[in-house]
């Protein structure tokens, strides 16, 4: 059985189109990808919602997940910048235990 995965740019192009029309020339960039990865969903988030109180970041920090190809993405930013997993955990909001699990489990 497939796994069924959201049309985030649908669900964002509808969503900038009815409410927040305002905002439609600084989200086409990520919406004109071929496909979305995490990181580029959060950045779409952030740029239509703007950045949430702590109460509802905490909620939604515990449902985030990441598909394999994210998180190479992420690692591999890690390694461009020379960024500590300390560093690239503060900056894409995750645990430094997620950062140091996804470091052994993908070698790289």
């Amino acid at each position: 059985m497939e796994k069924l995965i959201p049309d985030y740019k649908r669900i964002y192009t509808d969503i900038i189109i009815k409410d927040f029309p305002d905002k439609r020339d600084c989200c086409m960039r990520l919406l004109q990808k071929e496909s979305l990865s995490v990181v580029d969903i959060i950045e779409l988030n952030e740029k239509i919602f703007g950045f949430p109180d702590k109460e509802t970041f905490a909620a939604n920090q515990r449902h985030r997940s990441y598909r394999k190809t994210d998180i190479l993405k992420i690692l591999d930013y890690q390694k461009k910048n020379q960024l500590n997993n300390k560093q690239l955990a503060l900056h894409f909001k995750l645990s430094r235990n997620t950062v140091t699990k996804w470091k052994k489990r993908f070698v790289v």
